[in-house]
Formats: structure tokens, C-alpha cells, sequence
């Protein structure tokens, strides 16, 4: 279902690799799938699968390549998952926000409308896309940071869905109280918790996954993108 592209970043100076699926029948529209500090692994390329069964066009652009291209981690694996935390350290946030917003650009030559959904390090970079991007909708699970970039709430003009897990050990009650207080009045935005799970509890597989959490999660996430991207 799915295969290697690369995608002209906005100075138009570099191509950026990324992995598209793409549905086989009538397209609903297009969801960025944005990945955890893990790279373009089976888990992204996965939900970027599931998405394409649905009816959308999904790319996930390869938010690593700057740094090192098709980097794929496993999170179960400890030498991976402090591989997976180097390049965290390195990361820059705002050069991935541009090729973010390159790569919905991309996904508006095939679809009228394009959402994004990330996971982790996605998931604060689903929040940003819904204040620096024209992002149709967007969705982001236990994205760690948001609490700091509270200050660009006011930008959010779409809808945004945030998923939390009750026992985040990387985002803490503070953290996910102060999202809550920063983001509550904003009619477009609306945040799930979910207790007694951790961070990645959605992810595809692993030991990080939570079933009943992450099907719960991920329901409410497909009827969203269908009322606001298909």
C-alpha cells in the first residue's frame, strides 16, 4: 500500500524523504501523520497504512532527515529507545515545523482538505501545526512540551483534538493541568485523558500499547477527521 517519495522543501533548496500511502478508492482528503522521537518506523508507516484504508491520502514526512535519513527505531529495544533520545537532544523543532507545513502543502495538490495527526514528539508538533499552519484539523496524542508553548493558543482557528494518558511519566498532572486551564475556553479545541495508562499507550504494538485505551483513542480521532477532513 505504501512507498518512498520525497517532498521539495518550502526554500525549494532540498527534497525531503517521506512514506505515502495512498487509499484504493474515492479520496476523503489527507492526514499527516507526524512520528515519535522513533523515526519512520513499522509503527508510523502502520497508522499511516490504516489511514489510507479509511479512504485518505497519508504521507509522514521523515522529520529525522536533517540529522540522519530513515532512521527506524523500536522502543522495546533500550539501546534504540537512547538512540531515539540523542536524536531528540538534536532535534530542531522549528526546521520540522517547516517541513510539516512542505508536506501539507504537498498533500493539497491531491486533496482539498488536510489533517495532522502525531504521536509524542508528533504530538507537540500536531499542536504547533494547529497554531503555525493552515492545517484543516489536527491531532495530537500525549505530545510532551505543549504546556511551554501555551503562548501561541491564540492562533488555534481549526479544530484540535489532544489524547492524554492519566500516568504520563513524561507529562505530568502539572503539565496536563496547566493545558487544560490554558486551552479550555478555546471552542475549538477538545482534550480526552485517559486513566491509568502511560505515554505511547496507542501506539501499534509493543509493550507500550494499551488496547482498550488506544482503540478508544484512536475511534474518537477517525470520527473527528471524518467530520472535519472526509
Amino acid at each position: 500500500m505504501g512507498d518512498r517519495i520525497e517532498i521539495a522543501t518550502l526554500d525549494g533548496n532540498d527534497m525531503m524523504p517521506a512514506y505515502r500511502a495512498q487509499p484504493d478508492g474515492t479520496l476523503k482528503g489527507a492526514i499527516v501523520v507526524i512520528q515519535e522521537i522513533f523515526g519512520i518506523n513499522a509503527g508510523i508507516r502502520e497508522k499511516a497504512d490504516r489511514w489510507a484504508s479509511l479512504g485518505y491520502l497519508a504521507i509522514a514526512p521523515d522529520l529525522f532527515w536533517r540529522m540522519e535519513p530513515g532512521v527506524e527505531l523500536d522502543p522495546d529495544v533500550p539501546a534504540e529507545m537512547e538512540r531515539a533520545f540523542g536524536f531528540y537532544k538534536q532535534f530542531d523543532l522549528d526546521a520540522a515545523m517547516r517541513d510539516v507545513e512542505a508536506t501539507i502543502k504537498a498533500a493539497r495538490g491531491d486533496a482539498a482538505k488536510v489533517g495532522v495527526v502525531g504521536y509524542c514528539l508528533g504530538g507537540l508538533i500536531a499542536y504547533l501545526a494547529a497554531t503555525r499552519t493552515d492545517a484543516d484539523a489536527s491531532v495530537g496524542y500525549y505530545g510532551g512540551g505543549i504546556n511551554q508553548k501555551l503562548g501561541e493558543a491564540h492562533a488555534i482557528g481549526k479544530p484540535l483534538m489532544l489524547h492524554f494518558a492519566g500516568d504520563d511519566h513524561f507529562i505530568d498532572a502539572a503539565a496536563r493541568e496547566a493545558i487544560g486551564e490554558g486551552l479550555g475556553s478555546n471552542s475549538h479545541v477538545t482534550i480526552h485523558d485517559y486513566a491509568g495508562v502511560d505515554h505511547g499507550f496507542a501506539a501499534t504494538s509493543g509493550s507500550r500499547r494499551v488496547d482498550d485505551a488506544a482503540r478508544l483513542a484512536d475511534g474518537r480521532t477517525e470520527a473527528f477527521f471524518a467530520e472535519y477532513i472526509g
